[in-house]
């Protein structure tokens, strides 16, 4: 009987948390000291609530772009400097609350704060929010830097998820400084395999992904 029962919690856990799809890895395996601060799993992002497949603040990404993460950070962290992640591998049913928000054009709670000039019904032709994202293939991460002795975010001259120009890596509006911040971050992640999207300055996509066409929906847990 104890065997049975035993037996049932087994089954019961493999179940309840599953495993990741082949080919994916929970990054703090890999970066153990990894700073995690995923926007979708809390209230501050965009859309002002957590989002639909983030279960917990764990990133996962494919063992490739989590393999190449690895360098980045260690190359940072010689200089004391260290990554912060905002968002890696984000399941469909996440980017499908995106586009039902998007349609409900009276949900503006954070309009002040992500997109002030925009209009929301642009946010789909501005190519912000789209029906596919990069981030369900399982190796786009959007980050930041921080100081490795206070954790201070470096000034990259606009806010994570910033719809608006001043967002675009190119924007020449912002100092000196916020110019070179982001320089960094362009020129490590590049050195390590990574492509930016220009109008995101903190999106960034492994060249070469192991799931060019495929879009993963299991959820973040």
């Amino acid at each position: 009987m104890r065997k049975l029962v035993t037996l049932i919690i087994m089954f019961y856990c493999a179940f309840s948390f599953g495993q990741l799809e082949k080919g994916f890895v929970y990054v703090h395996d890999i970066i153990p000291d990894l700073d995690v601060e995923l926007r979708y799993y809390s209230s501050n992002n965009f859309v002002g609530t957590p989002i639909d497949g983030y279960q917990a603040n764990k990133l996962i990404l494919t063992k490739e772009a989590a393999n190449k993460l690895k360098l980045v950070h260690e190359e940072l962290q010689e200089h004391n400097l260290c990554l912060r992640i905002y968002d890696g591998y984000r399941p469909q049913q996440s980017v499908n609350h995106f586009i039902r928000w998007a349609k409900d054009l009276n949900d503006t709670i954070n309009k002040h704060i992500f997109y002030p000039e925009i209009k929301k019904r642009y946010l789909f032709k501005e190519q912000y929010i789209a029906s596919r994202s990069g981030h369900s293939r399982g190796s786009t991460v959007d980050l930041t830097i921080i100081d490795g002795n206070t954790g201070e975010v470096l000034d990259m001259g606009s806010p994570f998820d910033f719809f608006g120009q001043e967002s675009w890596v190119n924007y020449e509006g912002i100092t000196e400084k916020q110019k070179a911040n982001r320089q960094l971050l362009q020129t490590i992640m590049l050195k390590h395999g990574f492509r930016n999207y220009p109008k995101e300055w903190w999106h960034f996509t492994l060249r070469g992904e192991p799931f060019r066409n495929t879009y993963f929906d299991f959820p973040v847990k």
